[in-house]
C-alpha cells in the first residue's frame, strides 16, 4: 500500500503538466497579400539567386506615363523632404501633395516583389501609380565591378549610394536582369539602392540583385532596412 502511494503524483502536480505551456510572446507578422509579410529578423541574406528579399516600400503616388522622358520627370520630383536620402523606419509618414503615405517594411517569399499584392492589400491603388522602395545591401568588404541587375513591371529607375544607375521604360512585364547597370563598387558595410517603380495598369512588382565581375549573382549579402549606429 505505501508502495502504491509512492508511485501516485500529486494531483497538483498531475493538472500542472496537464496545463498548456505558455511561449514568450512574439508579435505577428503584418501580411501583405500572398507573398509580402514584415520582417520579423533584423536582418536577412541574399540566396543562391542573389534576389534582394527586404524592402521598405512607400504606398503608392498617383501618376501617369511610362515613357522614358515621363518617368525621369517623375524620379527627378520632389514628392517628398529627403526622397533620395531618406532611409525609412517602419510605420514612418511622408506629405505627398495633400496626402499622408506610409511606409511599410516586407520581406518576400519569392525572387520578386509584388506591388499589386502590396497595394491591393492596403486598399491603395494599383494602376496609375508611382512606387518608392529602399533597402541597405551590407557587403562584407568593398566588392568591385558588380552590376545592380533589374528588372520591373512597368517602368523603373534605380539608384546605389545615390548615384542613378539604371533605368527601364515603357509598358513591360518583369524580366529577370532585364536592365543591367554599368560595373561599379559596392563599399564595405551599408550600400543604400533605391528604386522608383512605375506601374500603368495591371500587375506590377519588380526584381533586383547584383551580379559579380564574371555575372554570377552575389549571394550572401545581409539585407537589412537600417544602417548600423
Amino acid at each position: 500500500m505505501n508502495l502504491l502511494r509512492k508511485s501516485l503524483l500529486p494531483v497538483s502536480a498531475v493538472l500542472m503538466c496537464m496545463m498548456p505551456v505558455m511561449l514568450p510572446h512574439r508579435a505577428a507578422a503584418a501580411v501583405y497579400g500572398p507573398t509580402l509579410t514584415s520582417p520579423v529578423t533584423p536582418s536577412r541574406l541574399t540566396g543562391v539567386d542573389g534576389f534582394i528579399p527586404r524592402w521598405s516600400l512607400l504606398e503608392p503616388i498617383p501618376v501617369n506615363g511610362l515613357t522614358e522622358a515621363e518617368v525621369q520627370a517623375m524620379a527627378k520630383k520632389q514628392w517628398f523632404p529627403d526622397e533620395y536620402t531618406v532611409i525609412p523606419k517602419d510605420g514612418q509618414t511622408e506629405a505627398v501633395g495633400d496626402a499622408t503615405k506610409t511606409w511599410h517594411a516586407v520581406d518576400t517569399r519569392l525572387y520578386n516583389v509584388n506591388l499589386y499584392h502590396f497595394a491591393y492589400s492596403l486598399k491603395k491603388p494599383t494602376s496609375n501609380v508611382l512606387f518608392w522602395a529602399v533597402t541597405i545591401v551590407n557587403a562584407p568588404e568593398e566588392m568591385h565591378d558588380v552590376r545592380l541587375a533589374i528588372g520591373s513591371n512597368a517602368a523603373s529607375v534605380w539608384w546605389v549610394n545615390g548615384e542613378e544607375v539604371v533605368g527601364i521604360y515603357n509598358d513591360r512585364q518583369t524580366t529577370i536582369d532585364d536592365g543591367v547597370s554599368k560595373r561599379l563598387t559596392l563599399k564595405k558595410g551599408p550600400n543604400v539602392v533605391r528604386a522608383a517603380v512605375v506601374n500603368a495598369g495591371g500587375a506590377t512588382d519588380f526584381c533586383a540583385r547584383f551580379l559579380d565581375a564574371n555575372g554570377k549573382p552575389v549571394k550572401g549579402l545581409t539585407i537589412t532596412l537600417s544602417e548600423p549606429k
